[in-house]
């Protein structure tokens, strides 16, 4: 190979299964090339043509959305793709209300949308098991086609519908985001349409947004969109998207996929949570010079603030009956007071500290005699597969292996949870181990091998996140010494790790500092788990290895 690899990248690249020469070059490549024919996506080829035939006769379209990221950014780009082929007056997008609506096709939506005018729906991250608002539409006179990527679990709708997960797919790449899925349609429209390439590398910001904040696998076709994604971000061309990340405190030029997941992605989603997700997708789609950018990035900054707070309250009120001595295998928790925008995320954040599987109850309906639902799960644990076992008791249910909403009435609660609870007695007796929260280290590391010019190196693996998480590093043996503990509650420590023959490594651990107590002052030696990490402060490079877990 033409670069110079460290020997533990190259053993890092060959544990996580990439060990020929051309595989290490494309994973390692600035401009990878592993991507598929669209037209492998069934009804892709007929979809377009129906949605060119449609922008051809002059019919109105209306893009149907979700209030995530990945629904946002999708929405997004197809009114991108297909702006360059039609008025802006006859293209319309349509997004529902996570507190009213709910998730997916709704038939006070379709009926909203037909009576508008429009004579087309096209779906972007939703769709696939809407079999009846299908119906519906089309029998309202709408052409209707369906783009999403999510688990065909129920009756499929009757329509055109493009997802890889469809039964019977030939495409050899399942998990595309829903904006991926709609950037692989984008690519047969700018096809057939004769559209310039260059409509397809303006929109690649977008899927990588999508593909982080959906949390997709950074891997095959996904890492090559993602990587090409991120450069496209830091061109800061897309000014709405300069504005907000700017406004959060980053520099574009050094955006990498932890800052889209953790600050921009929050930040996009912090509309729908609090509010409306339309903004956000007026936002992504603004032209430079819009007066209406400077307005929504100060309204999302605010949003995500007041998203923080709400979600710092409701893991507050929810967890402050549980008994770490006492916890129950699956946290079931009733709250009045968890904001219905943000129990997801604080029942995820529930099932980090506790590592327990969890949900949040809160009540709905107009006398709050139904209670809505959200979880999230751990390692070992399907969320989907437990809970399908007592669908009966639901009135909706949708998810996946890590988490999953559903709707239930109230007086079911009790029967829900002994059920669970029954099943989750069986699943600890065949798995001892867990709630045994793991580290997956990669490697063994000396204090010695750690260096600058390896954590320079572990960022050609980049981008980081599901399905290619950041390289865990153990370190034996360690002495640590300068403890210096951090925060408004000591709750961050920074500390030197020391080797037996001398060498000190700059170490930080975030938020669990009061876990440790008085191991940091213990006289003893210690293994420890973390990232290494180089950074730069005041024009010098240093090395910094970020603190997993102390043992």
């Amino acid at each position: 190979m033409s670069l110079n690899i460290s020997p533990t990248i190259l053993k890092l690249l060959n544990n996580r299964g990439i060990a020929d020469e051309e595989e290490i070059a494309e994973f390692l490549s600035d401009r990878p090339q592993k991507t598929y024919d669209p037209s492998l996506l069934d009804d892709i080829e007929t979809g377009v043509d129906l949605i060119l035939s449609e922008i051809e006769k002059g019919s109105s379209i209306c893009i149907y959305g979700d209030y995530d990221a990945d629904g946002i950014t999708s929405t997004s780009l197809m009114l991108s793709i297909l702006g360059h082929l039609m008025p802006k007056e006859r293209l319309d997008y349509y997004i529902p209300s996570r507190f009213e609506e709910g998730y997916g096709l709704n038939m006070e939506a379709v009926k909203h949308i037909a009576e508008s005018g429009a004579g087309m729906i096209i779906t972007v991250d939703c769709g696939s098991v809407s079999s009846e608002e299908v119906k519906y539409a089309q029998e309202l006179g709408l052409k209707i086609v369906v783009t999403d990527h999510h688990n065909i679990t129920d009756r499929m709708a009757d329509c055109l519908l493009i997802n890889p997960k469809k039964p019977k797919s030939a495409y050899p790449f399942r998990d595309l985001s829903g904006c991926g899925t709609a950037f692989k349609v984008a690519q047969v429209i700018q096809k057939k349409a004769g559209l310039p390439k260059s409509v397809l590398t303006e929109v690649l910001d977008l899927v990588a947004i999508g593909t982080i904040g959906d949390i997709m696998p950074l891997v095959d076709e996904n890492r090559t969109m993602v990587k090409f994604g991120i450069k496209m971000i830091n061109t800061g061309r897309r000014p709405g998207l300069r504005k907000l990340i700017e406004g959060a405190g980053l520099k574009v030029g050094n955006i990498n996929s932890e800052n889209v997941g953790f600050v921009i992605v929050p930040h996009l989603n912090a509309s729908g949570r609090i509010e409306d997700a339309s903004q956000a997708v007026r936002l992504l789609t603004a032209e430079e010079g819009d007066s209406c950018i400077s307005e929504i990035v100060e309204d999302l900054l605010y949003k995500n603030q007041e998203r923080k707070r709400l979600q710092a309250e409701a893991y507050k009120s929810c967890t402050a009956g549980l008994d770490r001595s006492r916890l129950e295998d699956f946290l079931l928790i009733e709250s009045r007071d968890a904001h219905e925008g943000i129990a997801g995320i604080a029942c995820g954040r529930i099932k980090d500290a506790y590592y327990r599987p969890a949900a949040i109850l809160t009540p709905t309906g107009s006398s709050g005699e139904m209670l809505k639902g959200t979880g999230r799960s751990i390692e070992g644990v399907n969320l989907y597969e437990l809970l399908k076992r007592h669908e009966e008791l639901f009135e909706k249910f949708g998810g996946h292996a890590g988490a999953c909403g559903f709707t239930m009435k109230k007086e079911n609660l009790n029967i829900l949870r002994r059920g669970i609870l029954s099943d989750m007695a069986e699943i600890a007796a065949e798995n001892p181990e867990i709630f045994v929260r793991k580290y997956p280290v990669d490697m063994e590391l000396t204090a010695e091998e750690m260096t600058i010019e390896l954590a320079e190196q572990l960022e050609l693996l980049a981008p980081f996140g599901n399905g290619n998480p950041k390289p865990l590093f153990m370190l034996r043996d360690i002495a640590i010494e300068d403890v210096r503990f951090m925060g408004s509650e000591n709750q961050h420590v920074r500390f030197t790790a020391r080797s037996r023959h001398g060498r000190g490594i700059q170490c930080v651990l975030f938020s669990h500092a009061a876990e440790y107590g008085k191991m940091f002052y213990a006289r003893r030696l210690f293994d420890i788990i973390g990232h290494l990490e180089c950074q730069i402060w005041q024009g010098t490079k240093r090395l910094q290895f970020m603190v997993e877990k102390i043992g």
